[in-house]
């Protein structure tokens, strides 16, 4: 038990814990939908377009923990941008998110690039693969209001949401406003993909919204069960990637990830073992 208590003596591990906890949570939900509508490389896509946006914070001198306020609006409206490429119909769902990749990342080297050399040095890495010992009260409290916003706006969303994932023509017959829901999914994932930035990084953020929900696609058959699955998963994940990363003295985003990513193979494995 000391093994598990210990980390928590720590105010730091306490407040990553809490974080991990919601940003595992909400990003599991939003995975949900992402996974079963085939969007998987979207989460990837606007982690991507953070980066650009928190370059852009960067270039207007603004510091890197605030550089999220303007990262916000810059993913959200590429979130919108890719939303609207796809309902066009004329490119599919990867060549859109893709092309938002590849440019909005590119734009934020290119950003990066014109900062004045005079300014304080900003470690991309830690950009790149977050930092979530080091969140703040701060930061902390963002998190929550997030998650909280975001987890009652898919719960008040949630049946009309399911429907369109599972029939779209069929909900869009019905009355079920599907444009409006597809904006409001990836808009919501683009918030979620800016705050959780700060706990995984730009680079493995994609994966806290697509592993949990895959793993929960391998052990649960309703959409239901698939959601409660991927929320225990995401915040199991993130408690037990966070104890196991202090024990080892190891970068906790990554160990998170691994955790989630060895969940998944277990899961898989079962699966096939059973047929």
């Amino acid at each position: 038990m000391e093994l598990l208590t210990e980390p928590f003596s720590h105010a730091f591990m306490v407040r990553a814990l809490v974080c991990g906890l919601a940003v595992g949570a909400v990003c599991a939900s939003l995975g949900v939908f992402v996974v079963q509508r085939g969007l998987s490389f979207v989460g990837d896509g606007l982690a991507h377009a953070a980066f650009g946006g928190i370059a852009l914070g960067l270039l207007l001198d603004v510091s890197v923990a605030h550089a999220m306020w303007v990262a916000l609006p810059f993913t959200f409206c590429t979130a919108l941008g890719i939303a609207w490429v796809l309902r066009s119909g004329r490119v599919h769902g990867d060549v859109a998110t893709g092309v938002f990749f590849g440019v909005t990342f590119a734009l934020g080297v290119l950003l990066l690039g014109f900062r004045s050399p005079d300014r304080a040095i900003v470690s991309v890495e830690s950009i790149l693969f977050g930092s979530i010992l080091a969140i703040g009260q701060e930061e902390l409290v963002v998190v929550l209001a997030t998650a909280s916003v975001v987890g009652l706006a898919l719960a008040a969303c949630w049946s009309r949401l399911a429907y369109a994932t599972f029939d779209a023509e069929l909900a869009r017959a019905s009355g079920v406003p599907v444009a409006r829901l597809d904006y409001l999914l990836l808009g919501l994932t683009a918030v979620v993909v800016v705050v959780s930035v700060q706990t995984v990084g730009v680079v493995l953020v994609s994966s806290f919204i697509i592993i949990p929900a895959a793993t929960a696609g391998l052990l649960a058959r309703t959409l239901r069960g698939v959601t409660l699955v991927a929320i225990a998963l995401g915040t199991a994940g993130a408690a037990v990637g966070l104890v196991a990363s202090y024990h080892l003295d190891v970068a906790s985003g990554a160990t998170i990830i691994l955790t989630l990513g060895a969940i998944f193979f277990v899961a898989l494995l079962t699966r096939r073992a059973h047929g």
